[in-house]
Order: C-alpha cells, then structure tokens, then sequence
C-alpha cells in the first residue's frame, strides 16, 4: 500500500467507525424483534451512517486545518492535511464530493420512508459539517458530546428502525436504546479530546475537556458507561431472556475496566483506549442486535 492510500485511510479515522456502526445494528436489532428487518433499507442506512461519519472526519481534519487548530507531531492519530501528506485541496474535495454522494445514497431511502426524510437527511449532511466549520463549530465550543447522543444515537436507531418498520411502535424501545448508544458514542470523543485536551487547550478550542477539565471528563466517561446500562436495561429487561443479561454484565465490567486505564493514561498511548471504547460499543450492539433478533 501506498504512503498515500495509507494517508487517505488514516483520515477516515478506521478505529472510530463502530460509533456510526452501532446506531444502525442496534436499530436492525429493533426492527427484527418487531419481524420487520428488511435488508436493503438496513443496509443503505448502514452505508448512509459509515458515509456521513468519513464525511464529518475528513471536514474536521481540513476545516481544524485551515483554521491553525492542528499542529504537527501531535499525540492523537496523524492528520495527513497537518503533516503535508494529503493537500488542503484535495481534502477540501474529497470532503464535499462524498458528502454529495451520501447525500444521493440517503435520498434512496425515500422509497421506504416517504419524502419527509429529506429534511432528516439535510440536518445530519449539515451536522458532519458543523462539527467542524460554520459561525459556530459545535466541536470548539463544547457542544460535540450533545451532537454525537443526537446524530450518532437517537437519529440513526430510531430513523433506521423507522425505514424498516414504517412505525413508531417501537419507540418504547428505540428511545432507550438511542440514548444508550449515543452515550457510548460519546466515550469516544470524551477519549479523543481527554487526549487532545493541552493541544485544544493551546489552540483556542473550547471542548467539554478543556471546559471541565480531565478528572470531570474522566467521571463523565464512567458515568456514561452506566447511565447506557440502566437505558439498556430498561428498554430490553422485559422482553429479552434473563440469560441474554450476561451481555450487558460483562459491558459494564469491561468499561470499568477501560475507564482505569483512561484515567492512568496520558499522550499518545490513549489511543488505543479510544479504539477500545469504540469496539466495545460495537460489541454492545452486535449483542442487542443477536439479542432482540433471538427474542
């Protein structure tokens, strides 16, 4: 492989995809217990959430770039703008190309959802460049952890299950569940800007670690893993087989078990904690979505 092609794969930020991942098992797992998985719908949504986070991760490595919020040798992942291995421009184009073709994945859900799914789709194409750019960047001003229980939570597990069903049945459970997975999402970027919080700090941008501090965030990072147990729990206790509770028994315990590390971790050697704070959310929605499919 290439020093290019490698540099273009780095930006897609690979270790963070399960975020946008777990939203759409999750919901695919919903749809199933209410025996209405469809798998083309479930698998456009799948593509439309991998498509809009590569989106949201390639606008804010050129966006954080052109606005000196970046600086070479830093301790997370290499950005290839930063570091001169991928030009501003063809960022910048990569950026809008994929977003345009996201966009045209998305409207294919019309089909199933009817038209009223275009201003869904407008607001999660301007959310992937909010994050970054715009008169108000969510992600400078502490505002990322709320974006990513919105759109990487609550909007992918009840609009997919939505696609798939045609109801709103299901919101007694996708209500929960969205909010629980949106948590996990955010341990993920609690991680990334935990990590990042000196450089942001240097920089001007105001994220909730720079705002809170480590040892807030770091609370938050715990608090999350088991407010997401007790959503789980409420939306699955009753209608799932007690045994299948194992799964969110060995969750909880494996994020107490991250949260140590977070907490006797600095610099570089984070990021493999933010890799495993994503898989972990990952297996937890592999897990509902065998669990509910079984149910």
């Amino acid at each position: 492989m290439t020093s290019k092609a490698k540099a273009w794969i780095g930006a897609m930020r690979l270790h963070t995809l399960p975020v946008s991942v777990a939203g759409v098992l999750t919901a695919g797992g919903c749809a199933a217990y209410y025996h209405s998985f469809r798998t083309l719908p479930f698998l456009i949504c799948l593509v439309f959430a991998i498509g809009a986070q590569i989106v949201s991760n390639f606008a804010n490595e050129y966006f954080d770039y052109r606005n000196g919020l970046d600086r070479k040798g830093r301790d997370g992942f290499r950005r290839g703008v930063t570091e001169g291995d991928i030009s501003p421009r063809a960022m910048r184009n990569a950026t809008f190309a994929l977003l345009a073709a996201v966009c045209l994945t998305g409207c294919s859900l019309i089909v199933w959802g009817g038209w009223w799914l275009i201003p869904v789709g407008i607001a999660i194409a301007l959310f992937a460049l909010a994050y970054s750019t715009g008169p108000y960047p969510l992600s400078h001003h502490g505002l990322g952890e709320i974006a990513v229980i919105i759109f990487f939570g609550i909007v992918p597990v009840v609009m997919t299950t939505y696609v798939q069903t045609l109801s709103w049945d299901m919101l007694p459970v996708t209500g929960w569940l969205s909010a629980a997975v949106g948590l996990m999402g955010t341990n993920v970027l609690i991680v990334n800007n935990y990590r990042d919080i000196e450089d942001d700090r240097l920089s001007g941008k105001r994220t909730l670690a720079v705002r809170w501090g480590r040892k807030a965030v770091a609370r938050l990072y715990l608090a999350n893993g088991f407010m997401a147990t007790a959503l789980i729990e409420i939306a699955t206790a009753l209608r799932v087989d007690p045994l299948w509770q194992f799964g969110i028994l060995a969750y909880i315990n494996l994020h107490f078990l991250i949260w140590i590390r977070l907490v006797n971790t600095e610099g570089p050697d984070l990021n493999p904690i933010l890799g495993r704070t994503a898989m972990l959310m990952a297996g937890v929605s592999i897990w509902l979505l065998i669990e509910l499919s079984c149910s």
